[in-house]
C-alpha cells in the first residue's frame, strides 16, 4: 500500500503524537528515535497510549507524505461535510467543499479522493498495528487484552466502511462490485488487489462481531469506541446491507430501547459543540483550544456565520420550511438576503474547542423506525412519534401508512441529522435514488441544472491515481468504468 510506513515507524508516529494529547490521555513512553513493539506492547497503558494517538490522528489535521494539506481535507469531520453538502438542504457558495457541493470532486488525481483513501489507510494500518501488538503481547493479560482488542476491532471495522462508502456503488448495487483492498497486518506493505463488497462487508461484519463478543462498554470518554459504538457501526452496516432484523437488534442495543432516556432536547439549543452535553452522543471527535483542528473543524467552521468562521455555507429555505416554530431543533435564521443566502444554520457553533458529533442515540432510533416498518409498522410509527414529540411538544402523529410513513421516516432523519454525517447523500446512496436539488432560486445557479441520478457514479470517488501507479495489483484500468 502506497503511503504505507514500516511497523517501527508507525510506532514512533502514533507515540510522538502521545506527547501533545489531552491530560488525561497517557504521555509516556516519549520516543527520542524509536520505540520498539515491545516498550508499546509492554503494557495496558502502553496500548491504551496507542489507541489515544489513532484517536487524535483521526480528528486532527491530517497531513499525507507529501506534506500538503487542505482545510476542507484533514479528519472526519471533513470526509462527513463533504458528503453533506452533496444534498438538497444545504447550499455552498462556492469556497471550501465547493466541488464536493457541484459533485464534481471525484477524479482520480484530485485532493479529496486522494485525501479519502490516504487517510482511512493511515488509520486502518495502525488498528492493524494495535491489533496485532496486543495479540501478540505477553505482558498484557488476556482480561486486558478483550476490551482493548474490543475497540479496535470496532475502529477498524468503522474505517473500512468508510472506506465501503467512498470508492464503490452501494452495497446491493452488486455485491460483486470491485472495492478496495483488504489489510489485515500491519506488515502488509505489498500492494493488494481489489477485494468485492462481498468481501469487504463480511470482513466488516467479522470485525464488528469480535468487537462486540469481547468488548466492554467503558471508556475514557466518547471519542473512544467501546460496545456501545460497535452496535452503533453494525446497525449503520446492515441498514446499508438491507439486513433489517439484524439493524434493528443493534440499533436497539446501541441506544438502549427506552428512548426518554437517552434523549436531551435541551442540548440541542447548545451549538452541538460539546459531546457532554446532554445524552445523545455516542461518538465524536473532541477539540480543545490546545488540541484543535482549528479551521479544518467541520461542520462548525463552515456554518457558523461569524468573522471568526468561513461563513460559506447556507440552508435551503424549503427545508427551513419543514421544521415548526415550536421544534428545539429549528435553529434557522432569516436574513434579508433574496437569493441562497437567504437562510442559515446556527445549529453548529465555531470555537477551536467544538467538539464534532460523529453518532448520535437519535440516529440510532431512526434506523430501529425504519427497520420496523418492514415488519411491524405500527411500532415504527409508534417510535417515531416518540422521537418527534421530544423535539417538538406540539407535535401531532401523522395519519401516514405505507411509502409514506417510510417518506416520513426519512424526512426525520434529515431533520434530525442535517450537517452531521452526510444523511441525504447516504440515504439516497443506499435506497438507489437521485439526489435532485430544488428549483427556485435556493440554491447557487447552475446546481440545480445536474442532478444526481439513482446509481450515479458520482456517488462514489474513483480510485486515486497515486495508488494505480503505486500499486501492480490494481490494473491501470481500473477507473474506466467508474
Amino acid at each position: 500500500m502506497k503511503n504505507f510506513k514500516t511497523y517501527i515507524i508507525a510506532l514512533f508516529a502514533i507515540l510522538v503524537t502521545f506527547q501533545s494529547c489531552r491530560d488525561e490521555y497517557l504521555n509516556e513512553p516519549q520516543p527520542t528515535t524509536s520505540v520498539s513493539p515491545e516498550v508499546v506492547f509492554g503494557s495496558k497503558e502502553g496500548a491504551t497510549a496507542f489507541i489515544a494517538g489513532i484517536i487524535r490522528n483521526s480528528r486532527a489535521q491530517y497531513t499525507p507524505s507529501n506534506g500538503s494539506s487542505s482545510t476542507d481535507a484533514g479528519n472526519l469531520g471533513s470526509m462527513y461535510f463533504a458528503r453533506t453538502n452533496k444534498g438538497n438542504d444545504v447550499v455552498n457558495s462556492g469556497s471550501w467543499f465547493g466541488s464536493d457541493y457541484e459533485n464534481n470532486n471525484r477524479e482520480a488525481n484530485y485532493r479529496r479522493t486522494a485525501f479519502t483513501w490516504n487517510f482511512l489507510y493511515f488509520l486502518i494500518n495502525q488498528t492493524n498495528a494495535l491489533i496485532e501488538g496486543v495479540e501478540e503481547s505477553t505482558a498484557i493479560s488476556a482480561a486486558d487484552k478483550a476490551p482493548i482488542l474490543g475497540q479496535a476491532y470496532a475502529m477498524r471495522a468503522f474505517f473500512y466502511f468508510e472506506l465501503s462508502l467512498e470508492f464503490q456503488n452501494t452495497y446491493n448495487f452488486d455485491t460483486a462490485a470491485p472495492a478496495p483492498p483488504i489489510y489485515d497486518k500491519p506488515s502488509q506493505l505489498e500492494g493488494k488487489p481489489m477485494s468485492t463488497q462481498s468481501e469487504m462487508y463480511a470482513f466488516i461484519i467479522s470485525d464488528l462481531e469480535k468487537s462486540i463478543a469481547i468488548g466492554s462498554n467503558s471508556r475514557m470518554n466518547k471519542s473512544y469506541f467501546n460496545k456501545q459504538v460497535a452496535h452503533g457501526i453494525a446497525a449503520r452496516v446492515y441498514q446499508v446491507m438491507g439486513n433489517w432484523p439484524k439493524a434493528i437488534e443493534n440499533a436497539n442495543a446501541a441506544y438502549g430501547g427506552n428512548v426518554a432516556n437517552v434523549l436531551s432536547p435541551e442540548a440541542y439549543k447548545g451549538g452541538f459543540s460539546d459531546m457532554d452535553a446532554g445524552k445523545e452522543w455516542m461518538l465524536a471527535s473532541p477539540q480543545t483550544d490546545d488540541q484543535s483542528a482549528y479551521y479544518y473543524t467541520a461542520p462548525h467552521a463552515f456554518f457558523t456565520q461569524t468573522e471568526a468562521a468561513y461563513n460559506n455555507t447556507y440552508i435551503n429555505a424549503n427545508f427551513k420550511n419543514l421544521f415548526s416554530a415550536t421544534d428545539v431543533r429549528n435553529t434557522f435564521v432569516t436574513t434579508t438576503r433574496t437569493d441562497y443566502r437567504k437562510v442559515y444554520t446556527t445549529k453548529f457553533v465555531f470555537g477551536f474547542d467544538s467538539d464534532v458529533p460523529l453518532m448520535r442515540t437519535t440516529e440510532m432510533i431512526l434506523i430501529e423506525a425504519e427497520g420496523l416498518y418492514y415488519s411491524n409498522p405500527t411500532a415504527s410509527h409508534d417510535l417515531l412519534y416518540q422521537l418527534q414529540k421530544n423535539r417538538d411538544p406540539q407535535a401531532v402523529k401523522s395519519n401516514n401508512a405505507g411509502q409514506a410513513l417510510l417518506d416520513e421516516i426519512m424526512v426525520e432523519r434529515r431533520k434530525e441529522l442535517y450537517g452531521e454525517l452526510g444523511v441525504e447523500w447516504y440515504d439516497a446512496k443506499r435506497l438507489r435514488k437521485g439526489l435532485p436539488r430544488d428549483q427556485g432560486g435556493v440554491h447557487r445557479l447552475p446546481m440545480t441544472a445536474n442532478p444526481l441520478m439513482p446509481d450515479d457514479k458520482r456517488f462514489f470517488l474513483k480510485i486515486p491515481q497515486s495508488e494505480i501507479d503505486a500499486n501492480p495489483n490494481i490494473p491501470a484500468s481500473i477507473n474506466n468504468n467508474r
